[in-house]
């Protein structure tokens, strides 16, 4: 006789309830069964202590037996380190069709290439920080290097604003000619009529 250590079922429509059984590989689900060691509740949270409970002492008995535990029960007593932990293979059923594989390479190119934007933005982003702060950096430098310099010739800094100021000064200059030339013509204008 061959003895399998299996799962029956019990409780209510939608709320399994399992006991763990000792019966003979031949008998039904539900059927005649040699000896109950154990229960399993798969409403209870994983971490509850009350969601697998096994008699360990009968359980090893029946596997010194020659009793052969279904994947469930074999995964509950690798779990409890009575037995080894079972390593299972996908079958070819299980692994992804065509669509699904494409849509995984077309999201792994896409995070890839998101990393490389982010990557370069920053090696950017460093450049420039760099580069502000040889600007910085730079204009200080050449004022401690050479200070009699700066007395006979302005440095780069300097010379933009001076042209800046020349700059404002011929507009206001400017303005007040067109200002002046204004008033000539209204005063024109006017006298002939003070004069009448």
């Amino acid at each position: 006789m061959a003895v399998k250590i299996r799962l029956s079922r019990a409780g209510a429509k939608k709320t399994p309830h399992y006991r763990v059984i000792i019966a003979d590989s031949r008998s039904p689900r539900d059927g005649r069964l040699l000896e109950r060691v154990g229960t399993y509740n798969p409403l209870l949270p994983r971490d509850h202590p009350d969601r697998v409970k096994l008699k360990l002492e009968r359980i090893k008995y029946w596997l010194g037996n020659g009793a052969r535990p279904s994947e469930r029960v074999a995964k509950f007593l690798s779990d409890a380190e009575v037995l080894p932990a079972v390593k299972r293979e996908n079958p070819q059923k299980a692994k992804p069709k065509a669509k699904a594989q494409a849509r995984i390479e077309e999201l792994a190119k896409a995070e890839a290439e998101k990393a490389e934007a982010e990557k370069a933005e920053a090696e950017k982003a460093e450049a420039e920080k760099e580069n502000v702060d040889s600007e910085v950096s730079s204009p200080v430098e050449e004022k401690n290097a050479s200070p009699n310099q700066e007395s006979e010739q302005p440095t780069g800094g300097e010379a933009p604003q001076e042209n800046a100021q020349e700059g404002s000064n011929e507009e206001v200059n400017k303005t007040e000619q067109d200002g002046d030339s204004k008033l000539e013509k209204d005063g024109e204008g006017t006298e002939p009529e003070a004069n009448q």
